[in-house]
């Protein structure tokens, strides 16, 4: 469950409560008592490894050979 806060809080304890949110709390803000924002960690993608997927992909001869007809016909529409 998330941790509800008011605005004075908010701005007075901004960086105690993103180091809360970096460990996966969610904060709610609030204004007068009703709930008007949420804090809540991004969701960040580690970074890619180049090369991490070597030897797992094969392509055929013929990958680059051209489209048949029928198929480039599709594209002048």
């Amino acid at each position: 469950m998330a941790t509800m806060v008011n605005v004075h809080e908010a701005k007075t304890q901004l960086s105690r409560l993103l180091v809360r949110v970096s460990r996966g709390e969610e904060i709610i803000i609030a204004k007068s008592g009703k709930p008007v924002a949420k804090l809540s960690p991004l969701d960040v993608a580690k970074p890619r490894l180049p090369g991490s997927a070597r030897g797992r992909l094969q392509l055929r001869e013929d990958f680059d050979a051209p489209l048949p007809e029928d198929v480039l016909e599709t594209f002048d529409r």
